[in-house]
């Protein structure tokens, strides 16, 4: 009818118009052109489960008036996580860096231990804030995860332990590690904060080392909010870090041990059970995205995609791409800047190393040249988004711009400033 909007054929031009190519330079968001994406996307967009079931796990958390202190949630998810993860212990925390402090103090670590710089900081700080010098190794190209050759260099009287990374679904050589840890008498820990849901020689990650540390942030595969867990079969270390946590209460009036307040609160526990309910759903999301990544990226000279071994368990949690630049002749943080003009905030896990950060940068100062791997990778790789908030148009878009960029790279990295900032929007 005359005079009357055609809603399906404007909704079809706006998707059209969404989907255009850039067909020049000048198209480029960055040189003045529309954005891609209308709304951003974001590296680490929370995933949610059933909200409805939430709500309603919230109202009777309300109508019980027990919000914190060992609650019954906070009792099934971990009765949840040890049956997932195959583990007799998994202690849940306010938060993944309370666990690893927790879990470091616990096991008795001091003096000095070798952990990779290639982490997120809180791995270091966690031993720092206790008065424990972080020993930094190189990683192994392959895995990003801890070099066996290099931990083993970096031994000395005064080291007393190890922690691995499990770096982005990535598992350390957890047999190397633990031979090494077993000859020289070493106390061995895993953040598994990327490794919720993942394998290791077909035994799920949780029960390797003496404990292993899960995160549960928002931003994580699965969430709880904020959270964090320890998992052990240790009977007499759970039952340890499970008094640390509540300030080393081990009675009513009776303090065992330096602890501190470590504790989930119920309506974290909540989450983490409904998030648990829909951890499939992620899954299978997270793995249908990293396929469409693979298949639209694999012709792409210079970018090269984390792989997945399809042998093991994984969570599919992050899309990793490693750039050439001597292939695409632009090069990792310029091509940050020409997609984040576009509204796709991609991230540089995890530049610069930990090692060039402070406090460590200043007490050592000479580490980088120790480091050649995590130097040379910190400049390459780039975190691209993806789970349950992204769909297939949106991966789309993001593969299509790197593949415009990288075919014009010379040319667009020539009219790049290099003071032009890299964002780093957090959801």
């Amino acid at each position: 009818m005359m005079g009357q909007f055609d809603y399906q054929l404007i909704k079809r031009e706006l998707v059209m118009k969404e989907h255009q190519k850039k067909q020049e330079i000048a198209d480029l968001a960055l040189f003045g052109g529309e954005k891609a994406c209308r709304e951003p996307l974001y590296v680490g967009r929370p995933n949610i489960g059933d909200k409805e079931i939430f709500l309603k796990r919230m109202e009777d958390i309300l109508d019980r008036k027990w919000l914190t202190n060992d609650g019954i949630y906070i009792a099934e998810f971990e009765r949840q996580l040890a049956t997932k993860l195959g583990v007799k212990h998994c202690v849940a925390m306010s938060n993944g860096t309370v666990a690893l402090e927790i879990a470091s103090r616990a096991l008795g670590m001091t003096g000095e231990v070798i952990v990779p710089s290639f982490t997120f900081i809180a791995t270091p700080h966690c031993l720092f804030w206790q008065g424990i010098n972080p020993v930094f190794c190189d990683i192994c190209p392959e895995t990003y995860t801890a070099d066996p050759a290099s931990i083993e260099k970096l031994i000395t009287p005064r080291t007393t332990g190890i922690i691995g990374v499990h770096l982005w679904g990535q598992i350390c050589n957890i047999q190397q590690l633990e031979n090494i840890a077993r000859r020289h008498n070493l106390r061995l820990l895993f953040d598994a904060a990327h490794a919720f849901g993942c394998s290791y020689n077909g035994q799920m990650i949780g029960s390797f080392g003496d404990a292993e540390v899960f995160s549960f942030h928002a931003t994580k595969f699965l969430n709880s909010f904020e959270g964090g867990a320890i998992a052990t079969n240790n009977d007499l270390l759970a039952e340890k870090v499970r008094l640390m946590k509540n300030f080393g209460f081990v009675g009513v009036d009776d303090v065992g041990y330096a602890g501190t307040n470590g504790k989930m609160s119920e309506p974290s526990a909540a989450m983490g059970i409904t998030s648990l309910e829909s951890m499939d759903e992620f899954v299978e999301t997270n793995r249908k995205n990293y396929l469409q990544y693979n298949k639209l990226l694999s012709g792409v000279p210079g970018i090269k995609l984390l792989i997945y071994n399809q042998q093991e368990t994984s969570n599919y949690q992050y899309i990793i791409i490693e750039i050439d630049s001597d292939k695409t002749n632009i090069d990792r943080d310029d091509i940050a800047r020409v997609l984040q003009a576009e509204n796709i905030f991609v991230r540089r896990y995890f530049y610069p190393g930990c090692h060039n950060q402070e406090p460590y940068s200043s007490y050592f100062p000479y580490a980088k040249h120790l480091l050649p791997i995590t130097e040379e990778v910190s400049k390459k790789v780039l975190c691209l988004p993806t789970g349950t908030s992204i769909g297939e148009a949106d991966i789309t878009k993001v593969c299509e711009l790197i593949a415009f960029t990288v075919a014009n790279g010379k040319e667009i990295g020539s009219k790049i400033s290099p003071e032009l900032p890299i964002l780093s929007h957090v959801v």
